[in-house]
């Protein structure tokens, strides 16, 4: 029989450990450390502590532990505070960032939630330092979007219609288990649990029931910011944030915006928005960074006056055209042709991305143009190619500032019409009481006024705007894959603007002191 070393899971072992020495210089960690316990002011948080010598009051836990044992989770993909408590009690380097204390899992809660503001500060002077190192080299910003799923379930969203019919769903289903068990009563039916189910389920009903009667009554309809303001669907459980559209699906959510600079790739500003749509946000993130850039400047480093800007389509309309224009700011933003006026994509056809690869029956299907419509601009009429007259809705000004008319079929006449399959995109809706019939619009002035689109066209289809375009890739998509993939932030764990912006803040602050763990001269 072979011979093996002997052990013995009973016997006890003393086990000598210096905290200092578990945190190894050129680790993410002893980074951590370093800033937290040199450079980095945490006096913002002593204003909200009222436990000092004179009003008495059980010792709090030291702010600058707290902060590294989140950030260091953070950079580890975790978020739950209940993880973060059992890793302070079980591994060795959260033992000796938290020098072997084991704060309780409300408290490490609270302090992620409870301090945006001061955790903005912190954000702010992690830039600060990552400019006073040279790691800011104010060449080129490329800002983008990162759209993450809520803690909010998207089955809980409607318009305010929508929730009030969910609700009166919700009262029909408890009045319906009532009534079973008012026959279970009578009846004296004693099947074996049925009746805890029953009671269990409509327990759980009212809590419903009693969840949307308490938004209804308590919120307003919520409204969007296009350019109709109607109204968006609204969530039960986090009404801030909203419906997104990405290429996994629609999710229930907030886009976290960043700011990202090309020569080491910092994040020099972070913001969560609660809108899918990315073109309002791009005005709010260059304010914002100029409002940083004062504190940056002031330190004799860099300045971002003459800083390229650039973002993908998303980020493009006319007003932000106009601001990037009447601002002075020297930007290169691509409108959503900008592929197709491209020489060199003349020969793709095959495009990319879930949305594109949908079978043929399933795309939209091809109609009868408006320009197969008999159009008078001067006596504003409109014959359809069946010779019926158009109603004329009314006129409005499109983006360049051109009056447009609208047309509309009635009901009637596009419910009878012989060729409304060839004619309409959803004939089905004109057999419908509620539906509408075609409509079709026409640009009464041909002669378009130039607008800020196309003073951005002609910057974004030169050689140089071309080669600018390219870097913003490079720049700002790696900087999403190391906060999703590497740091495994899928999710938003908190509810509410505030404290998702300052989850996403914490998130780009591991980021950027990953970066100065890397880059940056930290002493060893």
């Amino acid at each position: 029989m072979p011979k093996f070393k002997s052990y013995d899971y009973n016997q006890d072992i003393m086990v000598v450990i210096n905290f200092k020495e578990q945190l190894q210089a050129g680790t993410f960690e002893y980074a951590l450390h370093y800033l937290i316990d040199n450079k980095l002011d945490l006096s913002v948080f002593y204003p909200n502590y009222q436990n000092d010598t004179e009003s008495g009051g059980r010792p709090a836990y030291d702010p600058a532990i707290l902060l590294k044992i989140i950030l260091f989770a953070y950079s580890k993909g975790i978020t739950s505070s209940r993880e973060i408590e059992w890793c302070c009690s079980t591994n060795i380097i959260f033992k000796a960032l938290s020098c072997d204390t084991i704060p309780h899992f409300t408290t490490i809660a609270n302090f992620v939630s409870c301090f945006p503001q001061e955790m903005a500060e912190i954000f702010s002077q992690v830039i600060v330092i990552c400019q006073e190192e040279g790691l800011i080299g104010y060449e080129l910003f490329a800002i983008d979007g990162c759209k993450m799923s809520s803690n909010a379930a998207k089955e809980h969203s409607g318009i305010f219609k929508e929730l009030v019919s969910k609700r009166d769903k919700i009262k029909q289903q408890i009045e319906h288990h009532i009534k079973q068990q008012t026959k279970m009563d009578e009846y004296n039916v004693l099947e074996e649990g049925r009746k805890e189910r029953i009671e269990k389920t409509i327990n759980t009903l009212n809590k419903a029931f009693d969840k949307y009667d308490k938004f209804l009554k308590t919120h307003t309809p919520r409204l969007g910011n296009g350019k109709k303001v109607q109204e968006v669907k609204s969530n039960v459980t986090d009404n801030e944030s909203a419906k997104m559209t990405t290429s996994k699906g629609t999710i229930q959510g907030y886009n976290g915006i960043a700011a990202v600079d090309k020569k080491h790739q910092i994040i020099i500003d972070a913001q969560a928005f609660g809108e899918g749509q990315e073109h309002h946000t791009l005005q709010p993130m260059i304010e914002s960074i100029k409002e940083r850039s004062v504190t940056l400047t002031a330190k004799e480093h860099g300045s971002v006056k003459n800083t390229i800007i650039t973002a993908d389509t998303g980020f493009a309309n006319e007003a932000n055209m106009e601001y990037l224009y009447r601002n002075n700011l020297n930007a290169y933003i691509p409108d959503n042709q900008f592929r197709s006026r491209d020489p060199k994509f003349v020969d793709q056809k095959t495009k990319h991305g879930k949305r594109h690869q949908k079978p043929k029956k399933d795309r939209a299907k091809r109609v009868i143009p408006a320009s197969e419509f008999n159009f008078d601009p001067v006596k504003l009429t409109c014959i359809c190619p069946s010779g019926e007259m158009l109603s004329l809705i009314g006129l409005r000004d499109n983006e360049c500032g051109n009056p447009k008319a609208f047309f509309h079929g009635r009901l009637l006449q596009c419910r009878h019409c012989k060729i409304k399959e060839q004619c309409m995109q959803n004939p089905e809706s004109a057999d419908h009481r509620k539906g509408s019939g075609r409509q079709v619009s026409f640009i009464l002035n041909d002669k378009r006024k130039p607008n800020y689109t196309d003073w951005m066209k002609h910057r974004i289809d030169s050689d140089y705007g071309k080669y600018i375009y390219s870097h913003r890739m490079s720049v700002v998509e790696p900087v999403f894959a190391n906060i999703g993939t590497q740091k495994r932030l899928n999710r938003f764990s908190l509810r509410g603007k505030i404290k998702v912006d300052c989850q996403w803040k914490l998130y780009c602050m591991v980021h950027n002191i990953e970066k100065l763990a890397n880059y940056g001269n930290i002493p060893v």
